[in-house]
């Protein structure tokens, strides 16, 4: 069988936070535990949703890391136990494409070191 391509193999996940102090704390935290190979910080931005029963607009700021699919629960679990929130946006869709030196990389970086 042949080698699935990288692209199949690559995440990218989004979160969001409060603010940008603690979208700094997330991005450094997957990266340092080796969860995520990059974790961009963006924002503000006006989120809309529904909690408690009251619709609420909330600034908040959005990290988005890229990793391996095999990382993702790894990652999920990470990310639900050192959130903030209750409930954290955790959203991870496939890579279909790109640069593949780039998309090596994302996977050689979320490897345990050896």
């Amino acid at each position: 069988m042949a080698e699935q391509p990288a692209s199949g193999r690559c995440l990218r996940v989004e979160t969001t936070t409060d603010g940008p102090a603690e979208a700094e704390r997330v991005a450094r935290s997957v990266i340092e535990a080796r969860l995520v190979a990059c974790a961009q910080v963006g924002g503000p931005v006006t989120s809309c949703y529904r909690w408690d029963g009251e619709v609420r607009f909330d600034k908040e700021w959005t990290v988005v890391m890229k990793t391996a699919a095999d990382r993702l629960d790894a990652l999920t679990a990470h990310l639900v136990e050192t959130h903030g929130y209750d409930v954290p946006e955790i959203v991870a869709v496939p890579i279909e494409g790109g640069n593949p030196d780039y998309l090596r990389w994302v996977l050689d970086e979320t490897r345990p070191e050896a």
